[in-house]
């Protein structure tokens, strides 16, 4: 499976992926990057790893790509052959024109136990409303935000001298083995969609 990774900034859980890809436990290609930031490292961690990447501009909106914009990714990702969009950190809410393009094939990595703390610094929020864990969530993204079917979720404690800096750390440390993981078990049909639930079938199990 060709996969396409959207990013805005360090690109730490592309990385994961690229490791993954290199030492053979994710068997999927990398076939496009791309960034609404031109400066992102992430574009450089791809340049490093011979992984294609470019930037595209996003538009005049903060939060959401413009039509314009979004027919670019679009059309970028289609001619790169992606089949699967991975979100790594790419800060803009998807809409209909990408949904359109890749149904029920785009997955977005979030930094908390959805559906608990949706939207940005979902870190923070959990560590500010002072719960004893939170962790992060591999989904499917719909028009909702923060809201599609759950892949897979890790549970991350909140101790006691935590910041929510060293707590975000420690949430990056579950990311870089669950979105790998998750992306894995699509790229290899285990996952079956009934109502919201996500039923993740053995290897080799039939429809």
């Amino acid at each position: 499976m060709q996969i396409g990774v959207l990013l805005s900034g360090k690109g730490s859980n592309l990385q994961a992926i690229i490791d993954a890809v290199k030492d053979g436990s994710l068997p999927v290609k990398i076939a496009l990057v791309l960034s609404d930031r031109p400066d992102a490292f992430g574009l450089k961690r791809a340049e490093k790893a011979g992984v294609k990447a470019r930037y595209i501009p996003p538009g005049p909106y903060r939060t959401i790509l413009s039509r314009e914009a979004e027919k670019e990714y679009v059309k970028a990702l289609k001619k790169a052959g992606v089949e699967l969009v991975c979100l790594a950190g790419f800060m803009r809410v998807i809409k209909e024109g990408l949904l359109s393009a890749f149904p029920g094939r785009i997955l977005n990595l979030h930094p908390s136990l959805l559906p608990s703390f949706p939207g940005l610094e979902a870190w923070k929020q959990a560590f500010d409303y002072g719960v004893r864990f939170t962790g992060c969530t591999v989904h499917f993204v719909e028009k909702g935000v923060d809201t599609g079917p759950i892949i897979s979720q890790a549970v991350v404690p909140i101790l006691p001298d935590d910041t929510p800096e060293t707590l975000l750390n420690r949430i990056h440390q579950k990311e870089h083995l669950i979105y790998p993981l998750a992306i894995k078990l699509v790229a290899e049909g285990r996952i079956k969609i009934i109502g919201r639930r996500v039923i993740i079938k053995e290897k080799g199990e039939r429809p």
